[in-house]
């Protein structure tokens, strides 16, 4: 399992940087005058397909659990009703019902990691009942038992649990013990991939929860979720940014890979800048050292061959202690990128991102103080 999650991981980051060249390329079209109503939303739809393969590939970073969430003070209810509507949607032969509990527990977990979660537990009840069914999401605050909270290795006693309840075909004992292995499946040939439930057990896992399964045959299936709850109170949000960002200044954008590079100039200079590029971070800390003055931020690939991104940062921070750097990668927040950002590093991008992304971040970095 330690090798294939290794192997899944590669295979994701490499996927990532392919999605990124089509990504690129599709922002910049989108960007050209004369455009046709019909060509953009057609590219468009392209976009929506990209972002589809980046969850996938997503999983198998989870399931490489080689990557830190992005945690925060989380309420489960928002993302339950969220995740619900959503699949309610598409989806209107199943009749959901919803019970929630009033003040809910806070937790700290990936909103976006769990938005799969539960969109796969969804998505699992829906193919156990292909005819149409009901769906029972329920959420409550819980205080565990210290055997059970000792025997599945979960962080504290008071826990919010999670029940998703299906009236499905349900699964006997021998699949109940396999389904959470990776690319199990009980659907036929090119149906389904297997990796829904390894990469739901896997996220819950990271998040120093547990998720335990009861089903029988022909009597559906209930999953519960346990996640800690967490000591801190939810954040204030602002409003969310939907404008590119237009902006000013000199970026060196370094990545080996020449055709992002060239499509993350072009992107940057779309947006108002001047861009310098570099293929590795040697010719990077070389282009850094003779022009820093001339150069606002870096933007700057974690996963390079030779002097790869932690090690050029490194060398880049010695030259100058208070550049503006922002790292990005196609493995997502792994320990690694944790790390470098420890060390000083100003923010973390994940590839492929879009023009509206790559904008707002580089604008958050560049008007730093």
């Amino acid at each position: 399992l330690e090798s294939l999650g290794v192997l899944a991981g590669g295979i994701a980051h490499d996927f990532n940087n392919l999605l990124m060249a089509i990504q690129g390329n599709i922002s910049l079209l989108i960007l050209e005058k004369g455009l046709n109503k019909g060509n953009c939303d057609k590219l468009k739809i392209i976009e929506a397909y990209v972002q589809s393969g980046s969850k996938l590939t997503a999983q198998l970073i989870e399931l490489s659990k080689g990557g830190n969430f992005e945690v925060k003070p989380t309420d489960l209810n928002q993302i339950l009703k969220k995740t619900s509507e959503m699949f309610g949607q598409a989806n209107k032969e199943v009749q959901i019902h919803r019970k929630y509990q009033e003040g809910i527990w806070i937790v700290n977990a990936d909103p976006e990691q769990l938005d799969q979660v539960f969109l796969n537990l969804y998505i699992n009840a829906r193919q156990a009942m292909p005819g149409g069914g009901e769906l029972f999401l329920e959420t409550q605050n819980v205080t565990l038992d210290e055997n059970f909270v000792r025997s599945f290795g979960i962080n504290g006693r008071n826990v919010v649990k999670i029940s998703v309840r299906d009236t499905g075909s349900g699964m006997d004992k021998e699949t109940q013990e396999r389904i959470f292995d990776p690319f199990f499946t009980t659907r036929r040939a090119n149906m389904g991939t297997g990796l829904g439930l390894s990469t739901v057990y896997s996220t819950i896992r990271n998040h120093n929860g547990m998720i335990t399964v009861q089903s029988e045959k022909e009597k559906g299936a209930i999953f519960d979720i346990f996640l800690p709850v967490s000591a801190h109170r939810l954040p204030e949000e602002g409003q969310p940014r939907e404008r590119m960002a237009i902006g000013k200044g000199s970026i060196l954008f370094v990545e080996d890979e020449k055709w992002i590079c060239d499509i993350g100039k072009q992107m940057l200079e779309a947006m108002g800048y001047s861009c310098l590029t570099a293929q590795n971070g040697r010719s990077a800390l070389e282009i850094y050292e003779e022009k820093r003055h001339q150069i606002d931020m870096v933007i700057l690939n974690m996963v390079m061959p030779g002097m790869g991104g932690g090690e050029t940062f490194g060398r880049l921070i010695k030259v100058n202690p208070k550049i503006k750097v922002l790292l990005s990668s196609g493995y997502g927040m792994t320990e690694e990128a944790d790390e470098i950002l420890q060390r000083g590093c100003s923010a973390f991008i994940q590839k492929p991102f879009s023009m509206n992304e790559l904008s707002q971040k580089v604008s958050d970095v560049i008007n730093l103080n």
